[in-house]
């Protein structure tokens, strides 16, 4: 039988016993920090703590979520552990709660800052798992038809080899994917979709059209969403074999033969996606998802040659010079501009636009997206259109994308284009 006590306490002696037993490496189980104190936010949703044995020693494993993703480090006790660990508990949680081997403390904080402790003891003592490569819950299974139709997985049920990094592209693609929708419906920003009117997603440049498919499959058969997802590309040999895979599915899907900046969808899509377009194809489809009015749009860019080839012909404004004297920053740096100026235009379409990360860095270099949610109309003054003028103006550079929504550009960007 267990045993279990409520009492409330002064703020700080709580979290000094959460403190305590978070460096504990010996009894502590599991941590996880969430929720916000009132008329505060945390800089993360979430936070899960546990002790793991590495091959350089023991750490205390630390995840910390924000809207899309998680983040993780492990911290030695010789090392920084006791400055990450006392940052966490001053961030404005609103609970705790701690397992240990022999009991589970729940410390919520109160309207008045004050804490309300819960303490069972266990029946029984537990083991510590502290194996660093615990199995990680899978949106897709490997054995799901999709991963198999479109050859990641094996007839067995198993990632082939050369496919386990498409397979973390597609897991890391669903996970945004989920988190977008969910935001969007909780926010009103995206329609709530029935069997008779299903969520229109369209996939520009879908190729293969694995990223569709898996789509298609996760949100209708785990989410249990209506949709019909549609995809986009100019070759008629990649429609024709997704329209095979999709029948062989039981997936009703369209695919359409056309360029992205051409393609007609009537009914338009409710969802954008561009996946790893090429250069201005990822303006283009950004520009077309403005144009159908889209409540959400997931853009993952590709290549940025457009702005790089015009900061190379252009007068680099001082005092930046450093940052496009030298080849390979002039690149990261067109990068990083292009997709800035790409989300100050899409705020000034009236979105609201996060950057986040698409896949670990370790596993792509291409792994920015762009995620817009449509919150309301076009901006047509205030600070985001003095900021967006002032960065073109000052790089004297036409984006694509302003061009394609009529916006004001900086530079001769369109002429250096036509003469390459």
């Amino acid at each position: 039988m267990t045993q279990s006590s409520m009492a409330a306490e002064p703020l700080l002696r709580a979290l000094m016993r959460v403190r305590a037993m978070l460096l504990d490496d010996a009894t502590l189980v599991r941590a996880v920090a969430s929720g916000r104190q009132k008329g505060e936010t945390p800089d993360w949703k979430r936070v899960e703590l546990r002790w793991v044995d590495l091959k350089a020693g023991r750490h205390l494993q630390v995840v910390r979520y924000d809207e899309t993703q998680a983040h993780t480090s492990n911290h030695t006790a010789d090392g920084d552990l006791r400055e990450v660990v006392d940052a966490l508990l001053d961030e404005p949680f609103g609970n705790w709660h701690v397992e240990t081997t022999t009991e589970q403390v729940q410390v919520r904080v109160t309207k008045k800052l004050e804490a309300m402790v819960n303490v069972t003891a266990r029946a029984e003592a537990v083991e510590v798992e502290r194996s660093h490569d615990q199995a990680k819950e899978r949106l897709l299974a490997e054995d799901d038809p999709v991963l198999l139709a479109v050859g990641i997985s094996t007839a067995d049920g198993k990632v082939k080899p050369t496919r386990q990094a498409k397979y973390r592209q597609v897991e890391e693609f669903l996970r945004l994917l989920d988190a977008s929708i969910t935001d969007a419906l909780k926010k009103k920003a995206l329609r709530q979709p029935s069997k008779a009117d299903p969520l229109r997603i369209v996939d520009l440049g879908c190729g293969n059209a694995y990223l569709t498919f898996a789509a298609q499959r996760y949100l209708t058969h785990v989410r249990k969403l209506p949709v019909h997802v549609t995809g986009v590309d100019v070759k008629q040999q990649s429609a024709d074999h997704n329209t095979k895979v999709a029948a062989e599915l039981g997936i009703e899907a369209d695919f359409v033969v056309g360029t992205i900046a051409d393609a007609v969808l009537d009914p338009a899509p409710d969802v954008v996606l561009a996946l790893h377009a090429c250069d201005t194809a990822t303006d283009e489809a950004l520009h077309r998802a403005v144009e159908w009015g889209a409540s959400l749009v997931l853009a993952a860019p590709c290549c940025h040659h457009d702005i790089a080839a015009q900061l190379r012909k252009a007068r680099t404004p001082s005092p930046y010079a450093a940052l496009t004297r030298h080849g390979i920053l002039r690149e990261r740096f067109a990068d990083t501009l292009t997709d800035a100026l790409r989300a100050s235009l899409m705020r000034l379409e009236g979105y609201k636009v996060d950057v986040v990360e698409f896949v670990e860095s370790a596993h792509t270099p291409r792994n920015t997206l762009l995620r817009a949610i449509r919150t309301g109309s076009r901006v047509k003054g205030g600070g985001v259109r003095k900021e967006y003028e002032e960065l073109v103006g000052t790089w004297g550079i036409s984006p694509k994308l302003a061009e394609l929504l009529d916006e004001p550009v900086g530079g001769d960007g369109a002429a250096l284009r036509a003469a390459d």
